[in-house]
Order: structure tokens, then C-alpha cells, then sequence
């Protein structure tokens, strides 16, 4: 079995093996993003300030992402290292000590969904309505994160093997579930009962629990490159020490995103904008989120499949096999992007249709959600050429254990840089503060190839 995994990363072709390794993962993000848009738009059909609740509960939301994801990927960039470098022990023992972490990280949520919820929401408005619906979700999505946390690690292990289909269908039967049942309980068909917000946050989080039996199942039944067992399982200090010296800076990047939101939010609160004005801005900025998710999903399916080649063929000191392969991700996640880029331009009208009311009460909010949306989107979508070949630097950066340069990279962009000139642009008009986004994406990719230029100096060019 692990021969046949090396001659695959090591041997194959890298435009098949690219793709091979890819195309489940980027499918799978899709119906992700399928599910995250048709979330909201339920959301928003059943009142505008649950989904103006929804946008300010996101932050929160994404740190529980963000621990859960950049854990993985950790343990993923470990794994696939120790495999090239046909070290099986250390493989194991980084798979095993994955999915405690992921019980570890759950408690963690736990505490902050049964005390930080409220507060949280209470930060950005007043308004006791919007912070009910958001209080309410935060607490059922972040207290029982259990499924979550578990499925994503077991998600990262298999893929850290060369296995990309079991989890893309984990993924897609969490999306599915999500998806049937998001309508039942928010509106209450059937004999589901009608509960709203509340209702969204429990169809979330059963989805998330299905695909955690899913993948466990897969882990412990079926035969894989690593062995997962708690036997005589004990915490080793340089299997975590290496995890999350990829791990701990994925989470910081990540959770960068989380303050971004954040501030944003916060900068659109202190405008010197109308209330309805300023709900509008916020639902519009968690709309983006949410719609973007369809171009920057399949280049983080894309990530996931070229992640563990390029670090299987660092391991396994193969130079021309991993700038291959960095390569390949970088035109395929440019040509993404731009289609993203050109949908943003040419639909932005209709794409915020698909959030508004039918109510004849909302008609005037749905007037000024599109007033503040589409030059927004317009603007914003600048950016995504430059980040597909950030996002393309930091897996190489992740993939080969120099995780502390990728988090400089979202540091630099998502606060050094994104927030101060947001501020500043606000002051001139709040169209015009849309521009921060491309503006640092720029920098960020200027930061990357500075970076890249050191480790081809310092590193490859020893291989």
C-alpha cells in the first residue's frame, strides 16, 4: 500500500496527479459553498436581521474554523513530510495525536459558546432582536462544534495519504444533510417545527456530526498508510512541537480573517452612515463572504490536493517534482480566480437578488442592500488574481513545515495593512474603503515572493 501511494506523489505525472488529487477536494468545496450560500439566502428570506445576526456572528464562527482547520493542517503537513521521508512511526503517532487535539480544541468552543456568544453580538449593534438571533446561533453552532472539529481532522489525515475521495464524499454528505435541512427547520415544513435562526444552527451542526461518523468510520475500518490507536497513546512534545509549527501559524492566519470581519463590521458601526445604512453595509459584507466562498472554495480544494505533493516531494528531496507542482496550482488557481473575477463584474445585480426579501415590509431594505452591493463586489473582486498567487505561496510555505511565513503574509495583509487603509478610505466614502482589499492583497503577494526568493536561495537550491 505505501509503495503504490509513493510511485503516485513521487512518479506520476504531475498534471494527472495535480488534478487526481484536486478535483474531489475542489468539488467537494463547491457544494460547501453551495451550502454556504443557500444557508443564507434561507436566513435571509425568514427575516433581514437574522441574516444581519448571521454576518455578525461569522467572526466567532470562523476562530472555530480557524482552530479546527489549522490543527489539521498541521497534522496534514506532518504526516505527508514523514511519509515521504518513509517514516512511519512518526506518521502514525502525528494521526493519533490529531484527533485528540480535535477533542481538546472542542472543549475550548464549548466554554466560549455558553459565555461569549452575547457579548460578542452585543459589540456591533443594539438592537436586541439582532442580537437574540445571533446569541442563539453562536451558542448551538459553537457549543456543540464536537462533529466539526473530529470530521475535519479525520478529513486532513486521509488527505494527507493520497486519499481525496473519502474526504470529499465526508464533505458532501455534511453539505447535503445541511442543505435538506436547512429549510424544514427554519420554516418549520412539515412537522418539523418552525425555528428559525435557531433552526439553521441545528441543521449545521447535525450535518457536521453525520460526516464525523462518516469519516470515523473510514479511519478505523478501513486500511490507510497510517495507523490511528489510543493504546499506550502518550503525548509526545516534538510530534506537537512540529504539528503546530505549521498548525499554530494556519490558525493565526486564519483567525486573522476572523478580526478582519470583525473590524470591518466595527469600522461600518462608527461610520458616520444612517442605522439602516449601516445594516445594509454589514449584510452586504456577509453576503460577499458568503458568494466569494464559490471562487476562493475550489482554489482551497485545489491547496488541498497540491499541499501533500509538494510536501511528499520535499521530504523526499525531489526539487523539480514540488516547484512542479507549486506551478501547476498557481496557473490553475489564476484561471479560477479571473472567471471569479469577470462573474463579480458582469452579475453583482443578481447575485444580491438571491439574498433579498419577498416581504413587501423589506422592499427598502432590498433597495439599499443593492445601492452598497454591487459597487462592493465590483471593487473587491480587484483582488482575487493577486490572492490566488498568495494562497499558492502559502501552501508551499505550509507544505514544507515554514508555516511562520505564511502567517506573516495574513498578518500583513488582514491587519497591517487591510484594516488601517479600510479606516482610512472610509473617511473619504464608504464605497471607496472597498479598495483596502486589493490594495493589500497586493502587498501580501509582494511579502510572498520576497520570502520565495529566501527559500530558493537558502533551501532549494541545496536539493
Amino acid at each position: 500500500m505505501s509503495e503504490i501511494k509513493e510511485n503516485k506523489m513521487g512518479t506520476k505525472p504531475m498534471l494527472p496527479l495535480v488534478l487526481t488529487m484536486s478535483l474531489p477536494a475542489m468539488f467537494s468545496m463547491m457544494i460547501q459553498a453551495l451550502y454556504n450560500v443557500v444557508d443564507s439566502i434561507f436566513v435571509a428570506q425568514y427575516h433581514p436581521d437574522a441574516l444581519q445576526a448571521v454576518s455578525l456572528a461569522y467572526p466567532l464562527q470562523l476562530i472555530l474554523i480557524s482552530f479546527g482547520v489549522g490543527t489539521a493542517v498541521g497534522v496534514n503537513s506532518l504526516i505527508a513530510r514523514r511519509l515521504g521521508a518513509k517514516n512511519y512511526k512518526e506518521a502514525n503517532a502525528a494521526a493519533t495525536t490529531g484527533l485528540f487535539l480535535a477533542v481538546v480544541n472542542w472543549v475550548f468552543f464549548l466554554l466560549l459558546g455558553l459565555f461569549a456568544a452575547r457579548p460578542f453580538i452585543s459589540l456591533f449593534t443594539k438592537d436586541q432582536t439582532v442580537i437574540g438571533y445571533g446569541a442563539t446561533y453562536l451558542n448551538i453552532v459553537l457549543c456543540i462544534s464536537f462533529g466539526m472539529l473530529v470530521s475535519t481532522m479525520g478529513e486532513k489525515i486521509l488527505q494527507s495519504t493520497g486519499n481525496m475521495i473519502f474526504p470529499m464524499l465526508t464533505q458532501l454528505l455534511g453539505a447535503v444533510i445541511n442543505i435538506i435541512l436547512d429549510p424544514l427547520l427554519i420554516f418549520g415544513v412539515g412537522f418539523f417545527p418552525r425555528m428559525g435562526v435557531a433552526g439553521a444552527a441545528i441543521a449545521t451542526v447535525i450535518a457536521q456530526h453525520c460526516s464525523m461518523l462518516f469519516i470515523l468510520l473510514v479511519l478505523f475500518l478501513r486500511k490507510h498508510e497510517v495507523k490511528i490507536s489510543f493504546r499506550g497513546f502518550r503525548l509526545q512534545a516534538m510530534v506537537l512541537k512540529n504539528i503546530y509549527a505549521v498548525g499554530f501559524p494556519a490558525i493565526i492566519m486564519q483567525s486573522i480573517g476572523s478580526v478582519m470581519v470583525s473590524g470591518i463590521n466595527l469600522i461600518i458601526s462608527v461610520a458616520d452612515i444612517t442605522a439602516t445604512y449601516a445594516a445594509a453595509y454589514i449584510n452586504a459584507f456577509g453576503i460577499y463572504f458568503k458568494l466569494q466562498s464559490f471562487v476562493f472554495m475550489p482554489v482551497f480544494g485545489l491547496n488541498q490536493g497540491v499541499s501533500p505533493i509538494i510536501g511528499y516531494n520535499y521530504g523526499a528531496r525531489n526539487k523539480k517534482r514540488m516547484y512542479s507542482a507549486f506551478n501547476l496550482g498557481v496557473v490553475i488557481a489564476a484561471g479560477i480566480m479571473a472567471l471569479g473575477t469577470l462573474l463579480f463584474h458582469v452579475a453583482p445585480e443578481w447575485l444580491l437578488s438571491l439574498f433579498e426579501s419577498d416581504a413587501a415590509a423589506d422592499m427598502a431594505a432590498n433597495a439599499r442592500l443593492a445601492e452598497v452591493g454591487v459597487p462592493m463586489l465590483r471593487i473587491i473582486s480587484l483582488s482575487f488574481m493577486f490572492a490566488a498567487c498568495g494562497i499558492m505561496f502559502g501552501t508551499l510555505f505550509q507544505a514544507i513545515g515554514k508555516g511562520m511565513y505564511s502567517m506573516v503574509m495574513s498578518v500583513c495583509r488582514q491587519l497591517v495593512v487591510l484594516l488601517p487603509v479600510a479606516f482610512i478610505l472610509s473617511k473619504v466614502n464608504m464605497i471607496v474603503m472597498w479598495y483596502a482589499f486589493p490594495i493589500a492583497e497586493v502587498v501580501c503577494l509582494l511579502i510572498a515572493i520576497g520570502f520565495f526568493i529566501r527559500l530558493r536561495q537558502k533551501q532549494f537550491n541545496q536539493m
